[in-house]
């Protein structure tokens, strides 16, 4: 049974030249963290990693690059500076790959800070809004110290653990780490029609969060029959379930139930999945297992990019050389998608960016990563229409693809494709 204590006192227990797994997104443990960034004075060299985190970051400060250095499986924006700054590491991994990281041994883990609902009757805490790669971490380090919470939603699945395999608790009732939605723009709810008009009923569907998502999902009320099998989800879905829209009656795996890895939102979200057996929470090896995905029929994924190519290339994880966020779970489902009978995998995003760049290019930035290839891609979906890119030439694609930029933008892309091809067919 684990040994109640205090967060100073707990992470004494870390010492130099160690590893630490941080378990992610709305569930990071962040009194863990904080006390853990206290004793920077008195270590050296401790690694911590972890996927997408919320909250504060106080050990990926620069001025401690001494003493913690970050190693991000998918960066989020609290330790983004920490690449350049050189305190921090991105590792590239799929979403479904990165508890192996863990059980084979690539990544030796000596520590895990975790955050758990208090034990029941008999003795089972939850790992809430977050189970993603944590259940690795937990049964492949020497050391896991929790964050006992009563605030933490209890959900059911991988997320169940008994306290027996707590070694150090730390008791701390605050909020779960909240994202409120943001107002949809009529950019993304023009996105978010046409993506809904690629949806039948009966599809079972991957999405994030976000205004995209979210626009997406406020075109779904007449639909029927949908399920959801995705990494994360948010707010968008509860009038879905509510109003029997969403009941995962057709879906292959899970079915008659909601199936994700972590998730998060406002506390409206938390209390729906608290005690829901409706909502599943499996590690991301089982949930971003393509070969589980296609089985569902009808599986549609719905995810983002930062920039994508007139040939199809996606880059979703970087800005030309500096890194932005990661792989994820990106491919995991655009290729389950692609196998399952009726499936469909759909890149969405605006035509330009904030500032009013392309986003649709001729040729990806020098240094950007494609996470998605051209070969995977089947629709690209902007504000001004769908691209339908399965089958189809590189010519069909640079024109397709055109076609749905912004109108400032056409002529330019099309020049600068043509002069290289040109170009390079004089060489």
């Amino acid at each position: 049974m684990p040994i109640y204590t205090t967060a100073a006192e707990a992470v004494k227990l870390i010492q130099s030249n160690t590893r630490i797994y941080v378990q992610a997104a709305a569930a990071t443990p962040s009194i863990l963290t904080k006390a853990l960034a206290e004793r920077a004075g008195e270590l050296r060299n401790v690694e911590v990693c972890h996927l997408h985190t919320e909250g504060d970051a106080p050990y990926a400060d620069p001025q401690l690059a001494d003493s913690f250095h970050v190693n991000s499986f998918f960066i989020s924006k609290n330790v983004r500076h920490t690449l350049a700054a050189g305190n921090g590491s991105y590792t590239p991994v799929f979403l479904s790959e990165l508890p192996n990281l863990f059980r084979r041994n690539i990544i030796a883990l000596d520590a895990a800070f975790i955050h758990v609902s208090p034990p029941d009757s008999h003795g089972y805490c939850s790992l809430g809004v977050s189970v993603e790669a944590t259940l690795a971490a937990i049964e492949n380090c020497k050391l896991v110290i929790a964050q006992v919470n009563p605030q933490m939603p209890r959900t059911f699945g991988d997320s169940i653990i008994h306290i027996s395999r707590i070694n150090y608790a730390v008791e701390a009732d605050v909020p779960i780490h909240l994202q409120h939605a943001v107002a949809v723009s009529e950019t993304e709810g023009q996105i978010g029609k046409f993506v809904a008009s690629l949806i039948d009923d009966k599809s079972t569907l991957q999405m994030g969060i976000g205004s995209i998502p979210n626009a997406v999902l406020a075109n779904l009320g007449n639909h029927k029959d949908l399920g959801l099998h995705t990494e994360m989800f948010s707010d968008g879905v509860i009038d879905l379930i509510e109003k029997g829209v969403v009941n995962g009656r057709y879906k292959g795996i899970g079915k008659g139930r909601v199936l994700a890895t972590f998730l998060i939102g406002t506390k409206r979200l938390y209390d729906f999945v608290d005690d829901n057996p409706f909502i599943e929470m499996r590690e991301s090896s089982y949930v971003n297992d393509t070969a589980l995905i296609r089985r569902n029929p009808k599986m549609v994924a719905i995810n983002s990019a930062i920039e994508v190519d007139i040939t199809g290339q996606v880059c979703a994880d970087s800005i030309g050389m500096k890194m932005y966020s990661g792989v994820g779970g990106q491919m995991d489902f655009i290729r389950g998608a692609s196998l399952s009978d009726g499936g469909k995998a759909i890149i969405a995003l605006p035509s330009v960016t904030k500032a009013g760049a392309s986003r649709i290019v001729p040729f990806l930035k020098q240094g950007a990563g494609v996470v998605t290839t051209r070969a995977h891609a089947q629709y690209v979906v902007t504000e001004y229409g769908i691209a339908e890119l399965y089958g189809r030439t590189l010519k069909q694609r640079v024109k397709a693809l055109i076609d749905i930029a912004h109108p400032d933008h056409r002529e330019n892309i099309e020049k600068q494709y043509i002069n290289s091809v040109l170009s390079l067919s004089l060489t």
